[in-house]
């Protein structure tokens, strides 16, 4: 086009991973964004339902793009499928002249009608979700319900934004053509999270004599939420085989975080004797992150159905080797097993052991792996989704398809 593509942005509410984006995004010459959200609940102090206390993103999350709060009915919680009930969008995008209407998810119904409205306009519609083959893991009922979801939205978009390579996967099963589907990865500010962990890298004696850790001993990271999905629970056993272990370098654990099941993981770590090698640290907001990325020589991510995972980028800016179940959706671009880490079958302890058994013992392979990791998230940053994206709009908005 012989000007700026005039693009809006729909999504439930500030995210503090996609901040950062999209201020790369409204800096792009090729690109005029204005961003409408549905909900302003992560700028203010609200109850992370995970984490299980009042939280406070430290990190800005408006600044340096356009955006519009919707008016919202009913915006006393978590956004939901039906919550809260907004209104404007449809006028914004006819007012404002929009040439395409990028929305972030399917599921909610403010966001359905949006989509088929902008469609109905004549406004180019792409979506990204993170759905992927475990997603569809439900009954008959549901499953019939999913076709027709699928069916409207083949009809409804022109496009599809995809994560990763799963999330592709999953979209071509549904009956997307190869051709309407362009790649924005998921990803964090590869930049800054590297930077801050250089600099922490600089401190880590204070935070290794904050946390009591003895200097020569390995350190194994969990950083997130203490609920049952996340097991949490086969890392603390793990680390308990290891321990018992003469050959292994004996590790740390240090779990960074809160949820339902911090008294549980407690009351684990000392019926397996383990305590004066587990350390919890609480809830850290995200600029305090990258100091526990520096300080380890391994992460961990032992999820049950986590869409991705985006902890795993973040680790691996610092530059260390990262172990993840086979349910976490970053392991299929992100980890490569044996280079920068191990895939283990989610719930498989054992696995999970003997994976760790093999970075903690050897500090030169952990050291290997963590550069490897570096070399990886290098192709997997925001030059990518940018390019992804216009890629996607130029399509859409080229003579031959409009």
């Amino acid at each position: 086009m012989n000007r700026k593509i005039r693009l809006a942005y729909l999504v439930s509410h500030p995210i503090q991973y996609q901040a950062p984006l999209l201020r790369q995004i409204a800096a792009d010459p090729d690109i005029d964004l204005t961003v409408f959200f549905c909900s302003d609940i992560s700028t203010r102090k609200h109850v992370d339902e995970g984490f299980g206390q009042v939280i406070e993103w430290d990190t800005p999350l408006l600044d340096g793009y356009k955006h519009v709060f919707l008016k919202a009915y009913g915006d006393n919680g978590p956004p939901s499928v039906t919550r809260p009930v907004n209104s404007g969008l449809a006028r914004a995008l006819k007012e404002g002249q929009f040439d395409a209407l990028w929305v972030h998810g399917y599921m909610r119904l403010y966001h359905m009608i949006s989509m088929f409205r902008a469609r109905m306009m004549g406004v180019v519609v792409l979506n990204r979700d993170e759905a992927w083959e475990l997603s569809a893991a439900r009954g008959p009922i549901k499953n019939f319900i999913k076709k027709i979801l699928f069916f409207c939205l083949r009809r409804i978009c022109h496009g599809w934004l995809v994560i990763g390579s799963a999330n592709k996967d999953y979209y071509l099963a549904h009956g997307m053509k190869e051709e309407t589907i362009f790649p924005m990865p998921y990803t964090v500010d590869n930049q800054y999270f590297r930077d801050q962990a250089l600099a922490a890298s600089a401190n880590q004696d204070a935070l290794r004599a904050e946390l009591n850790l003895e200097p020569d001993r390995p350190v194994i990271l969990y950083a997130s939420k203490f609920m049952e999905r996340k097991r949490p629970k086969d890392l603390v056993e793990a680390v308990a085989r290891l321990a018992k272990d003469p050959k292994n370098r004996q590790p740390y654990l240090v779990m960074v975080g809160d949820g339902e099941q911090r008294a549980a993981l407690e009351k684990q770590v000392l019926k397996l004797g383990i305590e004066r090698s587990v350390r919890f640290t609480g809830f850290r907001n995200q600029s305090e992150l990258p100091s526990f990325y520096s300080l380890c020589d391994v992460f961990v991510l032992p999820s049950l159905l986590e869409p991705w995972g985006l902890v795993v980028n973040e680790v691996m800016t610092a530059g260390r080797a990262v172990v993840a179940s086979d349910q976490v959706g970053a392991v299929f671009d992100l980890i490569r097993d044996g280079e920068n880490g191990y895939v283990f079958p989610a719930g498989d302890v054992d696995a999970l052991t003997k994976s760790l058994s093999q970075i903690v013992s050897d500090p030169e392979r952990a050291e290997k792996m963590g550069h490897r990791s570096l070399e990886i998230i290098e192709n997997w940053g925001f030059r990518e989704d940018i390019e992804g994206l216009k890629s996607g709009l130029n399509y859409f908005l080229s003579k031959d398809q409009r």
